[in-house]
C-alpha cells in the first residue's frame, strides 16, 4: 500500500473509493446506480423536450433540468466506472475539473431556485406586471448571471488546491472528487480554503437560501389576503412544486453538512449514502415532482406518449 500511495505522488493523481468493504458486491450496487441516473437523463431530457417544444414559457423549469442534468453527468464516468471497471484512479488536472463543475452547478441550483422564487412571487404578488418586470431577455440575463456568478465564486478553488503538497494517502472516501475532502489531504495549512469556502457558501447557499425564505413570506402574507378559497388554493397549488424542489435540495445539503460536522462517529456508510442522497435524489425527484403537479407540463408529457403509442399502433397496423 505504500508503493501505491508513493506512485500516487509522482503520477499526481488521487485513487477514489466506492462502497469499502463491498467491492465484491459493486457489480449489483451499480443496478440501483444504473436506474437512478438512467431515469435522471431520461427524465430531464423529456422536460427539456417538452419545454422546447410545447411549452417555451418555462424558462426557470428548463434551467433547472439542464442543472440537474449536468450534476448527474458530471458523476457519472467515476461513479460507474469504479462500480464496473475498479477504475479507482483519476489524474489531478481531471479530478479538479469534476471537482469544479460538482460545485459549480450545485451552486448554479441554488440560484435557480431563488429565480423560480421570484418568478413565483411576481406572478402571485403582481400578476398584472408579470410579462414587464419578468420578460424573456431579462430571464435569460437571470440565468447568464447565475451561471456565472457560480463558476467565478468557485474558479478560484482548483487554483488554492493546486498548491499544495499532497503527502498522506491521495484516497478520497467517495467516487468523486470534492474540495472539502481533496482539502484535507493536503499537508499544509489550509485556513485560507476553509474561510473561502465558507464565504462562497454565506454569499450563495446562504444569500439563496434567505431571499427564497422572505420570497415566500411575502407571497404567504399575499395568498392569506384573498378572499376566495378556490384561488388560495389555485395560488399555494402554484408553488408546491417549487417547494419540493427547493427541499429537495437544501435538505440534504444541511443533513451532508450536519453529517461532516457532528458525525465522525458515525458509520462510514453514512457519509456516503448521504453525499449520494445530495448529489442524486434532486435530480432525480425534480423532473418526477415538476411532471406530477405541473399540469400543463403533466398533459404534454401525456400527449407526447400517446403521440408515440398511436405511432406504434400506425406502424403495427
Amino acid at each position: 500500500m505504500a508503493n501505491l500511495y508513493k506512485s500516487s505522488l509522482q503520477r499526481a493523481t488521487f485513487f477514489l473509493t466506492g462502497f469499502q468493504g463491498l467491492e465484491g458486491l459493486h457489480g449489483w450496487i451499480s443496478i440501483p446506480f444504473c436506474f437512478i441516473y438512467l431515469t435522471v437523463i431520461l427524465g430531464n431530457l423529456t422536460i427539456l423536450h417538452v419545454i422546447l417544444t410545447d411549452e417555451p414559457m418555462y424558462y426557470f423549469l428548463g434551467m433547472l433540468a439542464l442543472t440537474d442534468l449536468g450534476l448527474c453527468l458530471s458523476t457519472q464516468p467515476t461513479v460507474l466506472g469504479i462500480f464496473w471497471f475498479d477504475a479507482r484512479e483519476i489524474g489531478i488536472p481531471a479530478c479538479f475539473t469534476q471537482l469544479f463543475f460538482i460545485h459549480t452547478l450545485s451552486l448554479v441550483e441554488s440560484s435557480v431556485l431563488l429565480s423560480m422564487s421570484i418568478d413565483y412571487y411576481v406572478a402571485i404578488c403582481n400578476p398584472l406586471r408579470y410579462s414587464t418586470v419578468l420578460t424573456p431577455v431579462r430571464i435569460v440575463k437571470m440565468g447568464l448571471s447565475s451561471v456565472l456568478r457560480s463558476a467565478l465564486l468557485i474558479l478560484p478553488l482548483p487554483f488554492l488546491l493546486k498548491r499544495f503538497q499532497y503527502c498522506r494517502s491521495h484516497v478520497l472516501a467517495h467516487a468523486y472528487c470534492l474540495h472539502l475532502e481533496i482539502m484535507k489531504l493536503a499537508c499544509s495549512g489550509i485556513t485560507v480554503n476553509h474561510i473561502y469556502g465558507l464565504f462562497v457558501v454565506a454569499c450563495t447557499v446562504g444569500m439563496d437560501s434567505l431571499l427564497i425564505f422572505l420570497s415566500y413570506s411575502v407571497i404567504l402574507r399575499t395568498m392569506l389576503s384573498i378572499a376566495s378559497r378556490q384561488e388560495k388554493l389555485r395560488a399555494l397549488n402554484t408553488c408546491v412544486s417549487h417547494i419540493c424542489a427547493v427541499l429537495l435540495f437544501y435538505i440534504p445539503m444541511i443533513g451532508l453538512s450536519l453529517v461532516h460536522r457532528f458525525g465522525e462517529h458515525l458509520p462510514r456508510i453514512v457519509h456516503l449514502l448521504m453525499s449520494y442522497v445530495y448529489l442524486l435524489v434532486p435530480p432525480l425527484m425534480n423532473p418526477i415532482v415538476y411532471s406530477i403537479k405541473t399540469k400543463q407540463i403533466r398533459q404534454c408529457i401525456i400527449k407526447k406518449f400517446q403521440f408515440i403509442k398511436s405511432l406504434r399502433c400506425f406502424w403495427k397496423d
